[in-house]
């Protein structure tokens, strides 16, 4: 079954549509013109201050027709787990590769408000920057870790009071596998802060793989399935230790869990 993004319901699953064996073989062919054509034109209106949120959510869902067009397979689940929720929140999840960035606006912007948490270094890519200044994202520096705790503690809170949710990759530096001794508790405590839920949020994005050369283009690989999985919300208790560890449990058995999957059926 193929459903909205834009709607309500809870789950979202890609309609196989079966390219044609050229898109199989050379899907960056397909999908890296037409992303890079979207991207450009954007870009060129947010420059100008023609470019608004809701072309943002449009041209993230652009994208993830692009995947779909080369046979690569979506599904969402749990998105009542925060579509239901009357007050803003924190998204923390972990950070697997280039598409989430890509697409979680067509996922979670079209039911509310939404930013990122990202590196400095992304706000000096000469055309990406005038595109992720349109959502007003949370900038640090990843190098000194007390500073950017402060950013985020101000910073975010101010979103949220404002009724801006706020993505968190607490993991950082993008992995295929979950590493906890990384995995900060810094969303939780932003949500402590604020007094709104964290929702845990598990990916499986390696469909768009790592360059060799230019990390951020890698080879597209349709035959791994991309996975986005919600958690129940929770409200932060104490000093957010417990909530933190059901967060990385979360995260952990639906990573566990898809890499069985997958190995069940050859499909990696």
């Amino acid at each position: 079954m193929n459903l909205s993004l834009s709607d309500s319901r809870n789950n979202y699953v890609t309609n196989p549509i079966h390219s044609s064996g050229f898109l199989q073989c050379f899907p960056n062919l397909y999908f890296y013109p037409r992303m890079l054509s979207t991207v450009f034109k954007a870009s060129y209106k947010a420059k100008r201050g023609r470019y608004s949120e809701e072309d943002w959510i449009k041209n993230c869902a652009d994208i993830i027709r692009f995947l779909e067009k080369v046979d690569c397979r979506i599904t969402i689940q749990g998105k009542k787990n925060f579509i239901n929720l009357k007050e803003p929140c924190v998204f923390v999840g972990n950070h697997m590769s280039t598409l989430e960035t890509f697409v979680l606006g067509a996922i979670i912007g079209p039911h509310r408000p939404m930013t990122f948490v990202v590196k400095e270094s992304l706000m000096r890519y000469p055309v990406f920057k005038h595109i992720l200044m349109t959502i007003n994202p949370i900038v640090v520096s990843r190098k000194n870790s007390r500073e950017d705790f402060k950013v985020v503690m101000e910073e975010g809170k101010n979103r949220l009071d404002h009724g801006t949710s706020v993505v968190v990759f607490p993991q950082g530096e993008r992995a295929k596998s979950l590493e906890p001794e990384k995995f900060n508790s810094m969303g939780v405590k932003l949500a402590k802060r604020a007094k709104i839920p964290a929702v845990p949020l598990a990916l499986k994005t390696d469909a768009w793989d790592q360059g060799w050369i230019i990390k951020d283009f890698g080879r597209i690989r349709p035959f791994r399935p991309i996975y986005f999985s919600f958690g129940r919300p929770m409200h932060i208790q104490g000093n957010g230790r417990n909530e933190h560890e059901k967060i990385l449990d979360f995260i952990s058995s639906r990573l566990n869990f898809w890499q069985k999957y997958h190995k069940w059926f050859g499909m990696d």
